[in-house]
Parts: C-alpha cells; structure tokens; sequence
C-alpha cells in the first residue's frame, strides 16, 4: 500500500506552502460557539444583505424544477443582464460567483512566475487565486487614506506583469477609486480587473469603458444587492475576445440552475431589491454618524454597505470577543496596515442599535 508521505510528494510544492483564505463562518456556527440562538446572532462580518433576497427568487426557487443541467452558454441570463446594464451580453459571462471568475482570469493569463499587482489591504481572494496559479503577487500597499499609489502601481508593472486587481468600492476600507486613474493604468499592457462588488452601494461604475479598451475587466456579483450570497452567481465585463477564451475554459455548468433562477428574478424585481440598496445606504449613514460619536473609534469614510473603523483607544482583539459573547458578529483585522480595525456591515436599524449599546459597554 502507498503510504501518505509518498502521495504527498506528489502535491505540488507550492501549493503546499500556500497561506490558506479564512472565509466567515455561517450563522450555525457562529451561534453554536457563543451558545446564543441562531436568531439572537446579529452578523455583521460578512458585508451579506440583511433583507435576503426578493420574494421572487423564493417562489421561483420552490417551483423550479432541478434535474435538467442549466444552459452552459447563460443566455438568459446575459441577456437579462445586457437589459439590466446596457452592456452588450457578448461583454458578459456569469460565474459561481465572482470568486470562480477571478480564478478564471488567473488561469486564462497567469503562468507559474507572473506577476500579479495586488493592492492591499484588499478583498484577500486576489492573492489566494494568484498563489493557486503559481503566480507571484507584487503588493503596492495603499496610502494611509486607503487610496490606491497609482504611480508605485504603474512603476510595479514591468514584462512578467499580467494582471492588475483593484477593488472600488475597496473591501474592507469602502472607498473608490477614481476612473481618471484607472485610465492612467489602462495604458500598461496588463489586464486590469476592477472589482465593483459593491457597486450598487456607490452608484459609481467604468463599466462602460470595457468595449473602449482591449485590457478592462469588471467583475459584478448578485451577493451583496441582491442577498444571493449563498447561491454564488456573479458576472463581469470583458472584451470580447477574452470573452470567447474564457467561456472555452470555464466548467460547463459553472453557474446552477438556482443560481440562475434567482438571478433572473432578481433583475426583474429590481424596483423592490432597489429599495433595499437605499436601506442598506440609509443605514450606512445613520451607523457612520454613530460611530463618529465614539471619540475611541477612527472611522472610514465608506461608499459600500460596510464600514471600517480603528480603534485608537483599548484593545480591538478584546472589543470583537466582547461582541461575540453578546452574540454581536463583526470581522476583526490585526495585520500592519489594518492594526486594530473593525470591519462592520451595515444592517438593519436594531442591529445598529445592539451594537451602538455594545460598543459603549466595551470600552
């Protein structure tokens, strides 16, 4: 019989040294640990929609039907889209989602040895992907304001560059970056990914640019606005060229057929999904101006449903175990360029109140 150690040198070296992506952990989970009835937990970590999904999605998802595979070519849902966005569908793939398209991008370009341009502190999955791809990230760390170093970017990339990965809004800081500067970027030869996974919360996209230049891409995804996060259907913008490339690459039936119910109706529900968006944006807002009257707390300005924030005054580490044990979920960052931040997504009015009443009651 083979044993372990053999079959483990066969494992790809690399990828036995990867750091390994830590995700949030469901609300079972969560409630369990801190022995708190699941609907007690007020989850706050995972920037999820805290009104789930349109009604709609729910009765189509009861009376769909399940045992045929889904279209593999999405062509009602790029078409619903292209509607949707005023993008031409031969612009759009879908994916499981934005994640698998990432990775797609990745594989598409990346050879082992690439470099990748990583902004951070950033959405952690651009990195993790680039590793599994054998790529090398090359991270330009972020101002002190979180803005992107647009001229330490365009210095960074040189010959082994493929890819650059900018989120706008940015996860976990909830600013954007201007297009004037995506278009200084668009000059370099690598391909540009902007991550617009929050972009129904700003209202601001360059969507639009991807049919004027050969190297944008934007990726998009259903789980924030829409409340699909579980479902994982996101979608993107890319030229046509690549467009052909990666829809060769990808899994047939990457996207399921529930994912792709619950995306059409979630498009045609969008007048009720809209007001939502508009809670979600009011809250920011009334949260933000709570958390300002925290004199220990410095706050982020933020255009996506989330808010980030440093604690000047106490320990972070200890403030985040004290809103577990409350039953009070948010995401805790201690690295050098997140030293005691607390990320917190926007929920609805009585969450904001329950946390407003912890925090005053943990420092």
């Amino acid at each position: 019989m083979t044993r372990p150690e053999q079959i483990e040198k066969l494992i790809r070296p690399d990828l036995k040294a990867i750091k390994e992506y830590i995700p949030i952990e469901p609300t079972d989970i969560l409630s369990a640990r801190v022995e708190i009835p699941a609907d007690h937990v007020i989850k706050l970590d995972g920037n999820e929609n805290p009104y789930g999904c349109s009604p709609r999605v729910k009765y189509a998802l009861a009376n769909h039907h399940y045992h045929l595979y889904p279209d593999p070519q999405q062509r009602e849902l790029r078409q619903a889209l292209e509607k949707h966005t005023g993008i031409s569908r031969e612009h759009i793939i879908a994916g499981s989602g934005s994640d698998e398209l990432i990775d797609l991008i990745l594989r598409l370009f990346v050879e082992p040895g690439d470099e990748v341009v990583n902004c951070p502190p950033t959405f952690g999955m651009y990195a993790f992907s680039t590793g599994v791809c054998g790529g090398k990230i090359v991270n330009i760390f972020r101002k002190q304001d979180y803005s992107v170093d647009i001229e330490s970017v365009k210095k960074a990339v040189g010959k082994q560059s493929k890819v650059i990965f900018i989120a706008s809004p940015n996860n976990p800081s909830g600013n954007i970056t201007s297009e004037a500067n995506f278009v200084e970027l668009l000059k370099s030869d690598a391909v540009l990914v902007i991550d617009e996974a929050y972009h129904e919360f700003s209202g601001i996209t360059v969507a639009s640019l991807v049919p004027k230049y050969s190297n944008l891409i934007v990726l998009r995804t259903f789980s924030k606005w829409a409340g699909l996060a579980g479902l994982r259907v996101g979608y993107g913008f890319f030229p046509t060229n690549l467009v052909r490339h990666l829809m060769k690459i990808k899994q047939p039936y990457n996207v399921n057929v529930a994912a792709q119910v619950a995306a059409l109706e979630s498009l045609k529900d969008w007048p009720y999904l809209k007001t939502t968006i508009n809670a979600i944006t009011n809250e920011r807002e009334r949260l933000l101006t709570k958390l300002h009257a925290l004199s220990w707390l410095e706050i982020y300005p933020s255009q996506a449903n989330f808010i980030l924030c440093t604690v000047l005054k106490g320990n972070a580490k200890a403030i985040h175990q004290k809103l577990q044990s409350k039953g009070i979920f948010v995401r805790h960052f201690d690295t050098p360029e997140l030293k005691d931040c607390l990320r917190i997504s926007v929920g609805k009015p009585e969450h904001t109140d329950a946390l407003i009443a912890a925090l005053k009651d943990s420092c």
